[in-house]
């Protein structure tokens, strides 16, 4: 087993991740709103609760587990414990991991105030720079509404529909790994990736350029799954040297915000297919 652990408080989500399966007291901690009981006030009596645990617990019956629980933080404190939640679930059928210790995993996104209904994504865990993978338009997500008595049913079907397209997505990573990109193709996604994360890429705090750095030694590669992969972690994962608005030297944030977590990595994904389909 890989052996990364990590447990974060940042400004606007908590987040936890273990190498083995997650405890409720675990993902408590980090994710609260995952036990919630009842719907937040704000919602109508047409809404149908099903507590995320309940889901959960239907889920760990057919094998699947959560490795990570994180959780958004809300100015209004009165949703704390019903706003938007992520698991980000395994199953002992798809646990080999790539040739860089790549795991595929499930992404459940959900809420109790209404923000979001039950979302289902293709991921993977990248266990050696501890970075989460969301797949682009390669595979379609799941929603499952808040509403009728089969919730739990309906994504629990949902689950083992993201699994078999579990397949398809780790194809498409093979299909990146065989591709080599020249240093305008290169720079052409670093470029489009500035330009996804900030309104005005001409003032961004940092330079392409600086996405395409090798936080590892393996990373320094040209095919397009490694140049992805460094353009994805510089791009998410924060600390890239940067100026601020009025030239002060800083370095850029983590995205912890779930929701601008999940559009980035699936347009940095859906960047890199099209790229992929250009070049092959």
């Amino acid at each position: 087993m890989f052996n990364y652990r990590y447990a974060t408080s940042q400004s606007n989500a908590t987040a936890i991740r273990r190498d083995r399966a997650l405890t409720d007291n675990e993902i408590a901690s980090a994710a609260p709103s995952v036990f919630a009981q009842e719907a937040h006030e704000s919602r109508s009596e047409r809404y149908g609760f099903i507590p995320t645990i309940d889901v959960l617990q239907r889920l760990r019956k057919e094998g699947f587990e959560a490795f990570e629980a994180r959780q958004t933080r809300v100015r209004d404190k009165s949703k704390q414990d019903f706003t938007r939640h992520a698991l980000r679930l395994r199953h002992p059928d798809a646990i080999t991991a790539g040739q860089d210790g790549t795991v595929p995993e499930i992404i459940l996104l959900n809420s109790h105030d209404g923000s979001s209904g039950y979302q289902l994504l293709t991921g993977f865990f990248r266990a050696v720079c501890s970075n989460g993978l969301i797949a682009g338009d390669v595979c379609d997500d799941i929603r499952v509404r808040h509403a009728g008595s089969s919730v739990a049913d309906d994504v629990l079907d949902g689950c083992i529909t993201v699994l078999d397209n579990v397949q398809t997505s780790s194809q498409r990573i093979e299909t990146y790994r065989s591709l080599t990109l020249s240093d305008g193709h290169q720079r052409a996604l670093a470029q489009a990736a500035v330009a996804l994360k900030y309104d005005d890429p001409a003032a961004a705090p940092i330079r392409a350029d600086q996405l395409l750095e090798a936080r590892r030694w393996d990373d320094r590669k040209a095919d397009l799954w490694s140049t992805f992969n460094r353009v994805q972690e510089n791009l998410l994962k924060g600390g890239v040297r940067a100026r601020s608005a009025n030239g002060r030297r800083t370095r850029t944030r983590e995205v912890t915000s779930i929701t601008e977590d999940v559009r980035l990595n699936r347009a940095l994904w859906t960047l890199a297919d099209r790229l992929a389909a250009a070049i092959a």
